[in-house]
């Protein structure tokens, strides 16, 4: 695709946005409405539509080459993410689930299943800052030196076992091609005895071109049978064209045109980068002086025209409203003055009236009619809406109808980074001169007016110590005097810091729910599929933790707890998070932390290294294996010892400390959350997400894509439909052990002369316990038992409307008492 092609695509996207701008953002608010389905479609469908958007500009930021446009293309889509986690978030809150199912809306769109899937985008891991790439390079080396230090003789160990494997296979296998040899010979004597016994006169050479003739129609019939089947099975879309399986060309020549527009990308922004500086420096030397100059007359003028119009000289006005910045505005002397002195005025009686509007309300009792109007369900506010106008509009500004026939190269434009950078030095020069305006000021007001300064010094010190409240106690830093090499080393010597495995998040695999509306349409609660585990934890985890603009104003999420069987993946979805974001993984298990930094002070050095580390190294993910133990009801009495409950008190205090700034998010685990306090569990994690057992697609999937990464071929005698059909309730750890145990070296060496059955599978299958219906259920049980899990039950059933003006009517009360 050429550039031209992904501009478009970009102008596409940006139309799109328009659109989407317009529908919310109208001219005149829309009315709250009171259906909550009409409500939730409206939601589903501004989701989807920005999920398109995001894919486009996606798709644009990472191809297109010009330096200023993919400035513009980076922050609206920061501004769609941001917007899409809102509406994720909406929608949570509106339905009372973490799971939706929006087949009506991917009808209506005409789009598939596949256009729901989550982009990671790729500039989270090549976009990082020098300081960050630094940072990650040390925490590297220190984790390989560990693994190094740690036991060099157990790799040599590992490395000759596999080399003594692979010379036992060939051993076996050439004795296996012997056995076969001798076999061909003895079915060839027992042809020789049979028609020999039929005709004694035949001769040898008759008698082998028999066998040959024999051998040779049996093959070309197996073959020719064989190649219609295959062709049947691609008509009827069974089976895949071979010629698609393997890299086309195209494939190549496009991975290679990717590689050489980033190369692209790199030249052009450094070019850019060496242009703004100079082009800055250039206007700061020829027009700063006269910019400065025009400045200062401006401001005579209007300290005269106030003078004659009011007949004294003005007040200056400070930094913080603007500084001259005010002046300039197309206003008369006398405006400016009233607007300063009522925005002094407002900001003086700002307190007292605030508690006398506040008491009036609290004394108001009953609704008032237009109270009763805006009833209903509204939009939440939104903190992107306003950063994506503000890209649009750059766009239609300065992008949309430009004419680009002459940059070919697709280069930074000089004028555009002229006037950016002509904004910026007159912002720097009107520091300047203010401050040497106001001491200008003050002298013409003692000389003329008579006017001594010492009230408006005495004012400005009133208003910087009014500005000046409690501070805030900050956290006392532990470990003041250590560096951060010193303190990840030691991290990583207690087996704290850990270097994630590498795995992405698309190997999670699994299909779509394509019951889950049916299901609910039928008043039941369907257990979500692998797919949608993946886009929730797109949306929850990797987007936030990937931006550091978007993680600030999105809707904070501190803690996710990931619950379900043994094997459904949640240990390798905490990988694949700090693989996709570049995060570093920190283990603080009750399992691994038992006997590190024992007592309180031990532990309180843990946590705080932890956390320091963290923030200093974002984004950053902590994982708590075994979450529940921490919560226990009762401690076992083998568990005891290991002290599984010694972070239940000071881990929550940590979390606290998180804000929006850091990117720092912990994600516990746990196979079995029925033995743990819910409420403990519920009050540290404000997201749980259920990990259900694969369905029949997901298990479909699984079986195919794993028997071809572990080195097995498909073939028509590899039954998938009756392995998935007979591996319902094992999850996707169960299959991957099944794959190892069956696809062995030895098993690879045998493919071409004995393909995969589905047979071969079911032995070790059998040999394992799956996940049966009744954990399954328990698992569902205890989810309802939480508190997104009660609001769905409520609205389920209808209660939640019922009670709705119960509630409303109890509220002071309750307010009151909880104070």
């Amino acid at each position: 695709m050429s550039q031209r092609t992904y501009n478009q695509l970009w102008a596409d996207a940006q139309s799109e946005l328009a659109q989407l701008l317009a529908a919310e953002l109208p001219s005149e608010p829309l009315r709250p409405e009171k259906d909550r389905v009409v409500f939730f479609q409206r939601l589903a469908v501004l989701y989807v539509r920005y999920l398109q958007v995001f894919r486009d500009l996606e798709v644009a930021y990472d191809q297109v080459v010009h330096p200023q446009k993919r400035v513009v293309i980076r922050a609206n889509l920061d501004g769609v993410i941001g917007r899409l986690l809102e509406l994720k978030n909406e929608m949570v809150e509106k339905e009372f689930s973490e799971y939706h199912y929006m087949d009506d809306v991917l009808h209506d769109l005409k789009l598939t299943p596949d256009d729901l899937e989550i982009p990671i985008p790729r500039h989270f891991i090549s976009e990082c800052s020098k300081d960050v790439k630094e940072r990650k390079k040390m925490v590297a080396k220190i984790l390989k030196t560990m693994e190094i230090t740690d036991g060099p003789q157990l790799d040599m160990d590992k490395e000759m076992s596999q080399e003594d494997a692979v010379k036992i296979i060939q051993v076996v296998e050439r004795a296996r091609q012997g056995r076969l040899r001798a076999k061909l010979n003895q079915e060839s004597r027992n042809m020789n005895r049979m028609y020999r016994n039929k005709d004694p006169q035949i001769t040898d050479i008759e008698l082998a071109a028999v066998c040959i003739q024999k051998v040779w129609k049996g093959y070309l019939q197996r073959k020719r049978t064989k190649t219609e089947r295959e062709q049947e099975e691609i008509l009827l879309g069974m089976a895949l064209d071979p010629k698609y399986s393997a890299t086309l060309p195209s494939e190549i020549t496009a991975r290679e045109n990717e590689a050489h527009t980033r190369i692209r990308q790199h030249e052009h922004e450094e070019d850019y980068r060496k242009c703004i500086v100079a082009i800055t420096n250039q206007l700061r030397d020829v027009e700063g002086h006269d910019i400065s100059q025009t400045m200062k007359d401006q401001i005579r003028q209007w300290f005269f025209e106030c003078r004659d119009a009011t007949g004294t000289f003005p007040d200056y006005p400070d930094d913080e409203d603007g500084g001259s910045a005010l002046i300039f505005v197309e206003k008369s002397p006398q405006q400016l003055m009233e607007e300063i002195a009522a925005k002094e005025e407002e900001e003086a009686n700002a307190k007292p009236k605030g508690k006398e509007e506040k008491g009036k309300k609290d004394k108001g009792k009953g609704k008032t009619d237009e109270d009763e109007e805006e009833a209903g369900l509204k939009m939440l506010p939104s903190a992107f809406l306003a950063d994506l106008v503000v890209g649009n509009k750059m766009f239609e500004d300065y992008w949309k109808s430009r004419d680009e026939s002459k940059n070919y190269n697709q280069k930074h434009e000089v004028e555009l980074i002229k006037e950016e950078k002509r904004k910026e030095i007159e912002a720097e020069i009107r520091l300047q001169v203010d401050e040497q305006m106001r001491q200008e000021l003050a002298e013409w007001k003692l000389f003329v007016d008579k006017e001594k300064v010492g009230k408006a010094k005495a004012n400005a010190k009133k208003k910087k110590g009014s500005k000046s409240g409690k501070k805030k106690k900050k956290e006392k830093d532990l470990t003041a005097d250590r560096t951060l090499d010193s303190l990840c080393q030691e991290l990583a010597e207690q087996g704290i810091l850990k270097q994630p495995d590498y795995v992405k998040i698309k190997d999670f695999l699994g299909d779509y729910s394509y019951l889950g509306t049916t299901l609910r349409q039928n008043d039941i609660e369907p257990m979500p599929s692998l797919s949608d585990v993946r886009q929730v934890l797109s949306l929850y985890a990797i987007l936030p933790l990937g931006s550091q603009f978007v993680h600030e104003k999105a809707p904070l999420i501190k803690a996710i707890l990931l619950a379900g069987p043994a094997g459904v993946g949640k240990k390798m979805l905490v990988h694949a998070i700090c693989q996709e974001t570049g995060a570093n993984l920190f283990d603080l298990s009750p399992l691994n932390t038992a006997g590190k930094y024992p007592g309180k002070s031990g532990l309180a050095m843990m946590l705080h290294m932890v956390f320091k580390v963290a923030r200093l190294l974002q984004p950053s993910v902590i994982w708590i294996g075994d979450a529940e133990k921490m919560f226990y009801k009762k401690v076992p009495k083998e568990e005891k010892d290991l002290d599984p409950k010694r972070l239940k008190k000071d881990l929550p205090k940590s979390l606290k400390l998180i804000k929006g700034e850091d990117r720092v998010l912990i994600i516990g685990t746990t196979n079995d959350p029925l033995s743990a306090d819910i409420k403990g569990l519920c009050k540290m994690y404000s997201k749980i997400i259920l990990i259900p057992r694969p369905d029949y697609g997901s298990r479909i999937i699984l079986w195919k894509q794993l028997i071809q990464k572990h080195g097995g071929q498909l073939n028509p005698a590899l039954n998938l439909s009756s392995l998935s059909k007979i591996s319902d309730g094992y999850t996707p750890g169960h299959i991957v052990k099944v794959i190892q145990a069956v696809i062995t070296k030895r098993r690879i060496l045998q493919l071409t002369k004995r393909p995969l059955t589905a047979v071969e599978f079911v032995e070790p299958l059998a040999k394992l316990d799956p996940v049966f219906q009744e954990e399954e259920e328990a698992l569902k049980s205890w989810y309802a038992k939480t508190p997104l899990g009660k609001k769905r039950i409520k609205a389920a059933t209808g209660q939640d409307e019922e009670e709705a003006p119960a509630k409303s009517a109890k509220g002071k009360d309750t307010k009151k008492k909880g104070k």
